[in-house]
């Protein structure tokens, strides 16, 4: 496997576990330090360990990203340990379910602080690096039901949410394009992870057979076009949200 990202640091946010353990895994191999963070200390020590034991550089940061000063603190301590972000992924993210009758306003605020300020904040906090290294690479982790208003795992809030990052990520992408920075999207559909292990069989039937490749994807298919976007292949490519979702949002 060619080692085309040696010398870059990269930040991965719920990185424990499914897609984001598989683009950590990924972005190691093809020779960035890679810092995974998560909420599960146990697992995340673990895939750091993993990680580490077939001579990648990895390790483990511990953070809750839906609480402001976690996100700085784990910031700073990864610019400390390895002198800055070249690349972040925010990847990390929950589900919300449920028709808007049976949401409550705390389930609505608990949703956005993880899979939209935590994006917010954390794009905040590496710009200031990438822009006096005058090369970044940022892809957020978005979801096909951003694009459609909900459906798979999702309700409309949860839509939203998604909604809301692929937006932020095209207006960040102008933003920061003067600095040579990119900021991308990416829009999984069916992914089999932990979170989508218990979708009732008819569900899973249904949003397959929408899927002309027939088959959900998997983490390293989405770990695949992260590491394009984040690579030097990418350079021109910015603003753009890309399905990876097995032709489930054709045109």
């Amino acid at each position: 496997m060619q080692r085309d990202m040696q010398g870059r640091v990269a930040l991965v946010t719920g990185a424990a576990h499914g897609i984001g353990f598989g683009i950590a895994s990924l972005l190691a191999a093809r020779g960035a330090k890679v810092v995974i963070s998560d909420v599960d200390l146990q697992a995340g020590e673990s895939a750091a360990k993993h990680l580490e034991g077939r001579g990648d550089t990895a390790a483990f940061i511990a953070a809750d990203v839906s609480i402001a000063d976690q996100i700085q603190t784990l910031v700073e301590e990864v610019e400390t340990r390895f002198a800055g972000i070249d690349i972040l992924v925010n990847n990390a993210g929950i589900v919300s379910k449920g028709n808007i009758a049976e949401v409550g306003l705390e389930q609505w605020e608990r949703l956005f602080a993880v899979d939209v300020t935590s994006v917010f904040l954390l794009t905040k906090a590496v710009l200031p690096h990438m822009a006096e290294r005058q090369w970044g690479r940022i892809v957020n982790i978005a979801s096909v039901a951003g694009q459609q208003g909900g459906g798979l795992l999702g309700n409309s809030c949860y839509a939203a949410a998604k909604g809301a990052v692929i937006a932020f990520s095209k207006g960040i992408a102008r933003e920061v394009g003067p600095s040579n920075i990119t900021c991308n999207s990416i829009c999984p559909a069916l992914t089999e992870t932990g979170m989508t292990a218990s979708l009732p069989m008819e569900q899973r039937d249904r949003i397959l057979a929408a899927m002309p490749l027939g088959r959900a994807g998997r983490p390293e298919d989405i770990a695949e076009a992260v590491a394009f976007l984040a690579s030097d292949a990418a350079a021109f490519i910015t603003g753009v949200t890309l399905n990876v979702d097995g032709g489930f949002m054709r045109h």
